[in-house]
Formats: structure tokens, sequence, C-alpha cells
């Protein structure tokens, strides 16, 4: 925002701030995080501290003291923000996506030779999955968590030297009890910690980075949640009709045990197996060069992976959703969705739902390029923390702003 801008909602944004930061004890941290919030807003090639210390006329050290060292707790900030924003969106589903941070040096906390999206490639960087309520017109993140990779943990075998690990973790101050955890089990727990908030899911969308881990799948059925998420085309699957047989018992030795008989097909072959004559063109939104069409497969399956198989041992394989998009001119699909929503549901509805993403991917330009998520230059946990999270306050007011129509004619 301009100058001009940001002083024509400054009543707004203090009153925002205020309710926000209704969690902090002080008075004096109230005033910082808004100002803080304030500094993101402003417009600015960097929303680092110094540069936004400068624009904003106040003491870079006080605002590096209340980012960094003080004893603040983000996750009281991002529950206050998930209530206020889940009344103000009413979301369709809770996104789950991961951001990038490109570093240059060693010392950042959980930086390491990893795939960074942002480049398309392996990089030095962090890697931090988030949550977001999301409507076609809007969304929010609402809970992140940093990604610890093995080289941070002391108590992993890819750990070469314990002690140097536990020093490096010690200058970043990382707790003591952050360990490394797939990236799967992050977005667990950060779904669970929302729940505990008050929050309840009404679907969980997430790509195939995510939706491949037959794990992941699993543990949001344990918790009644349904999805739409990404996997490859290789993914195991056995037809809806598939059964448990057995053969008829000889009268001797152990009774056969029922079991599938056939043998599993990856998700391309079901869908080319059905052909063309399975096909149905879907219009799903309209984007900004007209409406957005292609063609989709919605198919009853059984997902037949291993861990799908151990944890229904005895039991029959769930039926789900196989989504295919095979766009007009291409050989084969070139996505594939697996959903646990309900067999009935119109396919206009399923493929809304497995596109959806495209709004937080819309969001994070602004989150990147307009609030400065990945301009962070400090070194600490608790810093990351303080700041994803005052950029997610930065992002929600902004968010409010867009829908609320008597803001809009007073701007």
């Amino acid at each position: 925002m301009t100058p001009q801008e940001l002083e024509a909602v400054r009543a707004r944004l203090e009153t925002f701030a205020a309710e926000v930061f209704s969690c902090f004890s002080r008075a004096d941290q109230r005033r910082w995080g808004e100002r803080y919030v304030r500094g993101l807003l402003t417009d600015g090639a960097r929303k680092s501290m110094e540069p936004m210390a400068a624009r904003l006329g106040v003491d870079r050290q006080g605002l590096q003291q209340f980012l960094t060292d003080a004893p603040w707790s983000h996750q009281l900030v991002l529950a206050e923000l998930a209530w206020r924003m889940e009344a103000a969106i009413n979301p369709v589903a809770w996104v789950i996506d991961d951001v990038s941070f490109v570093k240059d040096g060693q010392e950042s906390p959980g930086v390491a030779a990893q795939y960074c999206g942002a480049l398309g490639k392996t990089a030095n960087c962090q890697v931090a999955p988030s949550v977001h309520l999301v409507t076609d017109a809007a969304s929010c993140p609402v809970n992140w968590r940093l990604f610890v990779p093995e080289q941070w943990d002391a108590a992993s075998p890819r750990a070469e030297d314990p002690a140097a690990v536990a020093a490096r973790r010690l200058r970043a101050r990382i707790p003591a009890d952050v360990a490394h955890v797939p990236k799967w089990q992050l977005v667990i727990d950060m779904i669970d910690e929302l729940c505990c908030w008050g929050l309840e899911a009404p679907l969980v969308v997430a790509d195939e980075g995510y939706g491949q881990d037959g794990a992941f799948r699993l543990g949001l059925t344990e918790r009644g949640i349904p999805y739409v998420v990404g996997v490859r085309s290789d993914t195991a699957l056995l037809g809806a009709g598939a059964r448990r047989t057995a053969p008829a018992y000889g009268g001797t030795g152990r009774r056969p045990v029922p079991r599938y008989r056939d043998k599993p097909c990856s998700a391309q072959q079901i869908v080319t197996a059905a052909g063309r004559r399975a096909l149905h063109t879907v219009t799903w939104r309209a984007g900004s060069k007209g409406p957005l069409r292609s063609r989709f497969a919605a198919l009853r399956v059984r997902p037949a992976g291993v861990r799908i198989r151990r944890a229904h041992a005895g039991r029959e394989l769930p039926e789900c959703w196989l989504l295919a998009e095979w766009p007009p001119g291409e050989p084969e699909p070139t996505k594939y969705w697996l959903s646990t929503l309900p067999g009935d549901i119109p396919l206009r509805h399923l493929v809304r739902m497995a596109k959806i993403r495209w709004r937080v991917e819309h969001d994070y330009r602004e989150l990147k390029t307009g609030l400065g998520l990945d301009h962070f230059e400090g070194r600490t946990w608790s810093g990351w923390y303080h700041h994803v999270t005052l950029v997610s306050v930065a992002h929600a007011f902004c968010t409010l702003e867009r829908l609320n129509p008597k803001a809009r004619a007073m701007a």
C-alpha cells in the first residue's frame, strides 16, 4: 500500500490488530505487533527489519527485539486469526500447501539442500507446510510448520556429527523437543491443532506431494475428514467391483483366507481402460481469459497400496473416487486425484474442489511479493514463526478489506 492508501485504512487496521493481538499481556507488544503489520503493508522493495523500521520511523532494535526475542505465542495469534477468518470466509475446504525460502547460508533453522518449489529444483532452502482456509473468493493461511530435515536432527542416522548438529540447533534456538518428522505428519499435527482451537475441517485438499502418501490419507480418514488429494499416475488401485474371495475349503489344513484375487492396476491403466467414453467436459470456474474447462473422468475405485492394505487387513478396502483430467489433444490423462467425497457428488463439484488450490497459489504471490513472506533475514526458530504469523495477519487484513463492500466504497 502507498502511504496514502495505508492512512485511509489505518483506523480499521488498528482495530483489527488490537483484536488479533488481544492475547498479548503487554501494551507495548500490541503496539509493536501493529507496527510490524503496518510495515509489511507499506510499499517497499524489502520487508525485512532495517528498511521496515526506516519506513515506519521506529527504532530498529525495538522492532528486532519484538520479532526475535519477545516471548509471545504465535499459536495464540494464529488461533485468534483462524476464528475470525473462518467466520469471514466460511471456507469450503482447508488447502494444504508448502512454500520454500531460498537461503545462501547454513545457519537459518531447517535450511538444507532440498527440493525448492520456488525454483523447481533442489536448492539450499527452508520448506514450510501451511494450512489455508479457502473459498473461490478468498483464502487465508492459519497455521504453519517449519520442516526440520534429518540433517538438523541429532538423533537421525543422517546426522554425521551429532555434537555439531546440537550446537547448530542451539544457535538457531530450536526447541529440544522438535525433531525431524515427515511433512505429511506436520500437516496432520496442524489439522489436529486447528480442531483443538474449535474449527472443523469441511474438506482437505492437497497436491500429490501429500496425497501420494497412504499414511496421510489414512490419517484424514481416521479423523473423519473427507479429502481430494492429488496422486501419481502409478498409484495402485482396484476397481470398485473387486471383492475378497476364498476358494472352497477342502476339508484339511487351514481354511483359505478371503483376499483380493485381482491384480492392482495403476491409476493410468484404469482411466485409459475406461477410455474416452468415460470423459465429460466440465467448466469449473471463470478465469481471467474466460471459462476454465477440460475433460474429466470420475471412476469408483479401491486404493490398494501396501499401507492401505495393512490398515484394512481382514476387511474390504474402502471405495473412493478416482478423478482424472484428460485435456483435448493429450494422448493420456495429465492429472489424477483420489477423493472420499460422497458417491453421489456432481462431477462439476468434484472437479471444482480438486482445482480449488488455485486460490492459494494466487494468494502466495501476494504473501511473497507484496507482504514479504520470504524476506525474513533472522536465524532463530521463534523469529521465523513470529514473522510468518505476522505476515498471515497482514494478509488476513488485506483479505477482509477486499471482502468488505463498505471498505471498498470508502477506498
